[in-house]
C-alpha cells in the first residue's frame, strides 16, 4: 500500500517516560523533514478542525545498542531520513542545547537511544533487519 516506511528505533533498556520522549520526539523529526507523508486535517462531528498525523503508519522497533549502531550506518548508506536522540539529550532543557550536545556526538558512532527512519520500504526493512516490534 506504501511505497515508503517509517520505523522508530528505541533503546530497550530506557525507562518507560524515556521511550515514549524519545519516540514523541523522532516522530515529530520525521513529520517535519517529510511534510509530504502528513495527511489531511482531521475534522470532528461538531466541525472542529485537529492536526493534521502523518498518513502511513509508524512502526516502533525495540533495540540495542548494537542495533541502533547498525541501523544508523545502514540509514546513512542508504541516505535515508533520519531523526536522531542520543543520551545526552536526556539532561538538556531546550532544542538548541539539544543540537548542541548532538553536535559533540562522534559521527560514526553516536550514543544513540532512539533513531527514525523514513525511506523506501525496502531500504528502511534492511536498516531495520532484525529488530523486533516494541512490546
Amino acid at each position: 500500500m506504501f511505497d515508503t516506511k517509517v520505523a522508530i528505533l528505541v533503546r530497550d533498556d530506557l525507562a518507560v517516560w524515556q521511550k515514549l520522549n524519545v519516540t514523541a520526539f523522532l516522530a515529530t523529526g520525521i513529520a517535519g523533514a517529510v511534510p509530504e507523508a502528513m495527511g489531511e486535517p482531521y475534522r470532528d462531528a461538531a466541525g472542529r478542525c485537529h492536526a493534521r498525523l502523518l498518513g502511513q503508519p509508524i512502526l516502533v522497533f525495540a533495540a540495542d545498542a548494537e542495533m541502533l549502531r547498525r541501523a544508523w550506518q545502514q540509514a546513512i548508506q542508504r541516505d535515508l531520513i533520519r531523526s536522531a536522540y542520543v543520551r545526552a539529550m536526556f539532561e538538556t532543557g531546550h532544542d538548541a542545547a539539544n543540537r548542541e550536545v548532538f553536535a559533540r556526538e562522534p559521527a560514526d558512532a553516536p550514543d544513540l537511544v532512539g533513531l527514525a527512519l523514513h525511506g523506501p520500504k525496502k531500504d528502511v526493512d534492511k536498516a531495520t533487519k532484525g529488530a523486533v516490534l516494541h512490546p
